[in-house]
């Protein structure tokens, strides 16, 4: 914590998301700053170091970085790393006795979801998901209606999520843990959770035609998937690496909300039967942080707990199992 009672965060990882979004939202948030970072690249320290007036012995790499332990300017560890490194890095900082946001998809395994949770309960620390949406003005409407039902119950859910294009390693699975599902449908699965207040019972799902199969030859191009609800309730998804679609939409008993776009870091919109929604901007990984330093300040929960994360896992693995077999998957 700094002299103005900010609490630090170290970002793990120093890729688009850090650079373009995260490290920007520290410049506008009142809770907690940009005091550390840690990455495999030489090369991004001098611009970094430059830019954030970060000191010589708050810049790790992945060698040194178990040695955040000794540096009191660290409260935080935010973990921005290829999927399948973030149950190394979150198990790690929480050893060091550093509360810990990790993005999504929290883990490649709900084991590895297991041994994070544990090892955070075991440390004394919290552990957060990057679940920006859930700070989003349109996305917790969303949530109101669903809790509230003034167009009585829910009866239909379409979520979609899917860019042209992408790269690096996100294409592998050995990094990534999946295609877009991972990256982009994990937002659909959310939506549809905190759209309806509840968890899915089973689930179908079918692959893409692949347009290049040599560039999606370890993941998958695209898919759609359809989860079941409890009173009835189905959700129709849709992802992809080869189309842009950014939608969530609620069919109910009496009316119909829907965002579009939904998932977006800015301009996002919404309507429903009753007219347009008008909610004011908002910087969401600035509030997402910022809560999660409360959080810690207030010794309360984190409204987006490893719990959740852990969740969507299971849900993932049901999807990928339902695409692979052609059978309904029950989610126990």
């Amino acid at each position: 914590m700094n002299a103005q009672g900010k609490l630090g965060i170290a970002l793990v990882g120093l890729g688009e998301y850090s650079e373009k979004q995260l490290a920007p939202a520290l410049q506008e948030t009142n809770h907690c700053y940009l005091a550390a970072i840690v990455t495999g690249t030489p090369g991004k320290v001098d611009k970094w170091k430059g830019k954030y007036k970060i000191p010589d012995k708050n810049i790790y790499n992945y060698k040194s970085f178990d040695a955040i332990k000794e540096n009191p300017d660290i409260d935080i560890v935010y973990i921005v790393l290829p999927n399948a490194l973030h149950a190394e890095y979150v198990i790690r900082a929480a050893r060091a006795g550093k509360h810990v946001i990790c993005e999504k998809p929290m883990a490649i395994t709900v084991e590895e979801c297991d041994q994070m949770i544990t090892a955070c309960e075991e440390a004394g620390v919290m552990l957060s998901l990057g679940y920006r949406l859930h700070f989003e003005p349109y996305n917790l409407e969303m949530m109101r209606l669903g809790k509230e039902k003034p167009f009585g119950n829910w009866l239909s859910i379409t979520a979609e999520n899917g860019i042209q294009g992408t790269s690096g390693w996100r294409l592998d699975k050995s990094l990534a843990g999946g295609g877009p599902l991972m990256d982009l449908g994990i937002y659909c699965v959310q939506g549809c959770r905190y759209t309806t207040g509840m968890e899915p019972i089973a689930v179908t799902a079918k692959e893409a035609a692949k347009t290049d199969p040599e560039k999606f030859r370890s993941v998958e191009e695209g898919l759609s998937w359809v989860m079941e609800f409890p009173d009835n309730i189905k959700a129709a998804c849709t992802t992809s690496y080869s189309k842009e679609m950014n939608k969530l939409r609620a069919e109910a008993e009496n009316g119909w909300a829907e965002l579009g776009p939904a998932y977006e870091y800015s301009g996002i919109k919404g309507q429903s039967s009753q007219g347009k929604m008008e909610f004011p901007e908002i910087n969401q990984q600035a509030k997402q942080m910022d809560d999660f330093a409360q959080a810690i300040k207030d010794k309360r929960p984190s409204p987006v707990p490893g719990e959740m994360g852990r969740q969507d896992v299971i849900i993932l693995q049901a999807i990928y199992k339902a695409m692979a077999t052609g059978q309904r998957i029950e989610i126990g």
